[in-house]
């Protein structure tokens, strides 16, 4: 799937309405709390869709029903965006908006370590079991913990990456998985 199915919606051919047709999903709509939605249900909400305008390829509301790749897809998009989305300069070192928002003192560290809650409750609204939220929690605690700690806390938090190393148990967990 690109990210263009993703973020934008697709284009009708014919000129006529509002110039913006929806794929059909291609699997199971799962709400926010990793319930599948119903099909009739489904098509009963589709005109409250809220729209920012006609014109605009970001039409669609990030946060509506998406379907189980659309979300795994987003939370991988955000890890990346967490701990890997910049590269420092002259050298291989990654960092992301993790590093930069933990140099400010406690409130950072506060504000990173709720999103990086959210991640975890993502995966378990996909049906992560306890055991692998689990050790997501504990990343995600080592991460907060340490990252309070000034100037090393934030060198630790660009080299331990807690939410690459999430969505990449969810990731394996998923794998494993049997395909419906």
């Amino acid at each position: 799937m690109s990210d263009d199915d993703i973020l934008a919606p697709r284009r009708s051919r014919s000129g006529s309405g509002s110039g913006a047709t929806f794929s059909k999903a291609r699997g199971p709509i799962i709400d926010q709390d990793g319930r599948e939605i119903p099909e009739t249900l489904e098509q009963g909400f589709r005109e409250f869709r809220f729209e920012l305008g006609k014109d605009n390829p970001f039409a669609a509301s990030p946060f509506g029903n998406l379907t189980r790749e659309q979300r795994i897809a987003r939370l991988e998009a955000i890890a990346k965006l967490l701990d890997i989305a910049f590269v420092l300069p002259g050298t291989n070192i990654r960092y992301g908006i993790d590093g930069l928002i933990g140099l400010i003192p406690v409130v950072g560290d506060i504000i990173t370590t709720a999103i990086s809650l959210w991640l975890v409750r993502e995966a378990r609204a996909l049906g992560a079991p306890w055991y692998v939220t689990a050790r997501m929690l504990g990343n995600v605690a080592l991460d907060g913990v340490v990252g309070m700690v000034p100037f090393a806390g934030d060198a630790f938090d660009v080299m331990f990456r807690a939410n690459m190393r999430n969505v990449r148990l969810l990731r394996r967990w998923l794998d494993k998985q049997p395909r419906v």
